[in-house]
Order: structure tokens, then C-alpha cells, then sequence
């Protein structure tokens, strides 16, 4: 005789006789006024999901990588102590390479001697145009086996700065000329890390993501070339709002496939995450690893492809061994010790994140089509109104923080006057004023507690 579970014969609940159940033990008060909640990126949140908020789950099913890797950042100042520097890493748990390089007469021989380039990945971002250097790539990768990821986003470099390096026509040919050196590797980056950390919502650092990628598309396709448009490069910061964060990372790969359909271009693309700086605090800098800590696992169960994790004392510390270790060990904790390894794309299917990816995507789709409309993203930037829409967010935020609505713990709650940070400081933490001529108004990077810290050190 065959048992049946009696577990599964129970009927299925609809979502309006769950709410009627809620409503009933509200005894009055409004449903939506006491439940519903939204969030900056204008989503009202409901108290429960189920079902009937994936049936068309086809349109909101995304691709994940199999796997993730932990990555080193290293700013390049002398090639061989950096060299040194990677191969220790590699010993101890780093599995890919981000070198930061400032200036084009870096020596590729001896930043990566002893390397083994067949199964390192190695991120190069360059921080300078030149046509040259892509040329020295090119012959270096000629006699090795090796696949190079190279991050040269000169939209991102206006809107950061203010200028372009050289010229809006010598900048863009640069990065036509490093896709033609370098057939099949991933030579196009759009770098969306920094409207993060310039306050910019969810949907706004989408949109403007997908509008610099569509510049570069269009440069592409106006070009009488062959040269094929690579696979892309996604750089992002991630906040501390994990289920967001999460639907964030998986709309960005839903919104890349829709545009790069329409061009032909490749469907994939390619992550790579750290945390985000706005909400690093100076004081009670231990609450910077359990910020971190989340935003880690936002950006592995989002699916980003390679994550470096951003040290406890970055803000105010020079690169230093025990940061950068613990930093590493964190990920290899949610690695190997929280089985954050054990399964690709984990939130594929929850009924909550599934409709949280569909609305930042839908949103996002949405504002990127009306800054096309009205004449793309470089006009956007030239204009000043992708600068203001960032600021009047960034500035409603700060009010927040300000006003404790928004909570840092040891900044505006939970301070401990006894904390004294002006000794340790070894590297300037707050924004950097640059009174220098630009041709448009930068986007500038800048932490919530900067002003509330200043006061305190002031004060010590």
C-alpha cells in the first residue's frame, strides 16, 4: 500500500485570502498604510509574496555564473614589490588580479612575472588614453597564455572628472583601438561603481549603466570596422540593503541582454562588485566589516563574477597586510565556511527577489528610454541633468542621516565619545575639492558621515 504525504494535500492559499487574514489581524488599522512600505527607488514593498507574483517568471529569469572569484586590488607604484604582493595573495585565497595602473610606462614583464596567467585572471584598469600601451597588451599577450580583462571606461573618466583625457573623439578612438588589439578579450568596461557612491538610487545607477553602454554600441556601430563589440564588463558598488542590492545585480544582467539584443551584440556580460564607500563610517571602523560582510553576500547571491572586497579601514588607512588579509578572509569564510559556493544562482525562483528584479529592471528600462529620448547620455552629462537628478538624491539621503532616519551605527547612533581617530588618519577620508576648469559638472563621491566626522575631529 502506498502512504501519501498529507503535507502536500493541504489546498493553496490565495495571495487575497492571505491578505484578508492580515487585514483581519490589523482589527482596523490600513493594510497599506501600516504594511506597505517604499524605498527610494519609489517600490512599494508588500508584507509577503507568493505565487501568483511569478506567473509570467519567464520574462524575469536570469543567467548567474557557476561560480564567483575573490579578487585582489593592487595599485601599481612599483612593479616588482606589486608582483611580490600578487603571488603572496595568490597563496593565501586570492583567485584573481586587479592591478590599478596610473600611468602607461608600467612594465607588464615584471608586474606579472611568475604569474600563472593560464588560470589567473587579471583585470588591468588603466587610468590613462593610450594607444601605445594597448599595443604593448597586445604583444604581451601574443607570447603568453593569458586573457585580460581591461578597464578603461572614459565615459565614466567625464563623468567623474569633469574632462575628458584628451579629446571626446581621441578618448573613444583609444577604446575602439584596444577592442581592434585585442579580438576576444573583454576590453569594454562601464564603470556604474561611482554613482553608488555618489548617492545615485538603484535605478538611476542602472539606467545610466545601460546609457553608457549604449553610447559605446553606437560608437561601435558607426564605425566602418569589423571590429566585433565584446562582451562587456560591469563595474558596481554595492550598498548594505541586501535584498535590493541583490535584485540589483540580477536586473543588470536582464537589462543588458534586452539592449544588447537589439545590436547584435554579445548576451552576457561580465560583474565585478566591492562594497560601496558612501556608507563607510571613520569612527567605530569595526562596523565597517559587518557592512561589508552583507554587501559581499548581496553581490555573491546577486551573481556578480568576481568580487574584491573593500577593507575595514580603507577610507583612512594606506594599503596594509592585516586590512587587505581580513578582507579576503571574509570572503573565504562565506566561501568555505558558509557554503556561499555550494550553489549558483541561489535567489533564482524566490518569489520576493524574482519581483523586486522584475520592478528595478522595468524602472530602470524605463528612465533609460527617456534619457534616449531626450538625446542620450553624453547630452545627459553636458546638460547637467544626470548630475542634478544624482545630487537631489544624494542630498535627500544626507538629509536623512542627518535627521537619524537613516542609521549608522557609531556615526549618528550608538556614538562612543571616547572614539579618537585623528592619530590613525593616514590618507585624506573626505572629499577632495578640485578647483581646476571643467567642461561639464564632475559627480562627486562622498560618504554620509564626512561632514558629522569632520566636526568630531575637530573637536578631539
Amino acid at each position: 500500500m502506498t502512504k501519501t504525504n498529507k503535507f502536500y494535500d493541504f489546498p493553496g492559499v490565495s495571495a487575497k485570502a492571505w491578505k484578508q487574514q492580515i487585514q483581519a489581524g490589523l482589527q482596523g488599522d490600513d493594510y497599506n498604510a501600516r504594511l506597505v512600505w517604499e524605498g527610494p527607488d519609489r517600490i512599494k514593498v508588500k508584507p509577503f509574496y507568493n505565487s501568483e507574483d511569478l506567473e509570467d517568471l519567464a520574462q524575469t529569469q536570469v543567467s548567474a555564473p557557476n561560480s564567483w572569484k575573490i579578487g585582489q586590488v593592487c595599485y601599481v607604484q612599483n612593479e616588482k614589490s606589486v608582483n611580490n604582493k600578487a603571488l603572496d595573495v595568490l597563496n593565501r585565497g586570492a583567485e584573481s588580479l586587479y592591478f590599478v595602473l596610473p600611468n602607461p610606462d608600467v612594465n607588464l614583464n615584471i608586474l606579472l612575472q611568475g604569474i600563472d596567467l593560464s588560470k589567473v585572471p587579471v583585470y588591468l584598469e588603466l587610468q590613462f588614453v593610450s594607444t601605445a600601451f594597448a599595443k604593448k597588451i597586445a604583444a604581451f599577450k601574443s607570447s603568453k597564455e593569458t586573457s585580460f580583462l581591461i578597464h578603461m571606461d572614459v565615459l565614466a573618466g567625464l563623468a567623474k572628472t569633469g574632462n575628458w583625457q584628451q579629446s571626446m573623439e581621441e578618448d573613444l578612438a583609444s577604446v575602439f583601438e584596444l577592442t581592434k588589439l585585442l579580438p576576444g578579450h573583454r576590453s569594454i568596461t562601464i564603470d556604474g561603481a561611482f554613482y553608488q557612491n555618489a548617492g545615485a538610487t538603484r535605478v538611476q545607477q542602472l539606467a545610466y549603466m545601460l546609457a553608457q553602454a549604449n553610447e559605446y554600441l553606437n560608437y561601435f556601430q558607426n564605425q566602418e570596422s569589423s571590429v566585433s563589440f565584446p562582451e562587456p564588463i560591469f563595474k558596481i558598488a554595492v550598498d548594505s540593503d541586501y535584498f535590493f542590492e541583490i535584485a540589483k545585480i540580477r536586473a543588470l544582467r536582464m537589462l543588458w541582454k534586452s539592449l544588447a539584443t537589439v545590436y547584435g551584440a554579445p548576451g552576457s556580460c561580465h560583474i565585478i562588485a566591492q562594497p560601496s564607500k558612501r556608507n563607510k563610517t571613520l569612527y567605530e571602523y569595526n562596523a565597517n566589516l559587518l557592512r561589508t560582510t552583507t554587501e559581499c553576500m548581496a553581490a555573491i547571491l546577486g551573481g556578480a563574477d568576481t568580487i574584491c572586497n573593500l577593507p575595514y579601514d580603507a577610507i583612512y588607512h594606506k594599503d596594509n597586510e592585516f586590512g587587505e588579509r581580513i578582507a579576503r578572509n571574509q570572503l573565504l569564510i562565506l566561501r568555505n565556511e558558509s557554503y556561499f559556493g555550494a550553489v549558483s544562482n541561489p535567489a533564482d525562483g524566490a518569489y520576493y527577489l524574482e519581483t523586486l528584479t522584475r520592478q528595478l529592471a522595468e524602472k530602470a528600462m524605463d528612465l533609460f528610454k527617456n534619457l534616449e529620448a531626450s538625446g542620450g547620455y553624453l547630452k545627459g552629462l553636458k546638460q547637467h541633468t544626470i548630475q542634478k537628478k544624482i545630487r537631489e538624491q544624494a542630498e535627500k539621503e544626507q538629509l536623512q542621516f542627518d535627521n537619524g532616519e537613516l542609521v549608522l551605527v557609531g556615526s549618528n547612533v550608538y556614538v562612543n565619545p571616547k572614539d579618537k581617530m585623528k592619530d590613525t588618519i593616514e590618507i585624506y577620508p573626505f572629499l577632495k575639492s578640485n578647483p581646476g576648469k571643467t567642461l561639464i559638472e564632475p559627480i562627486l563621491e562622498k560618504r554620509l558621515a564626512e561632514s558629522m566626522e569632520q566636526k568630531r575631529l575637530d573637536n578631539e
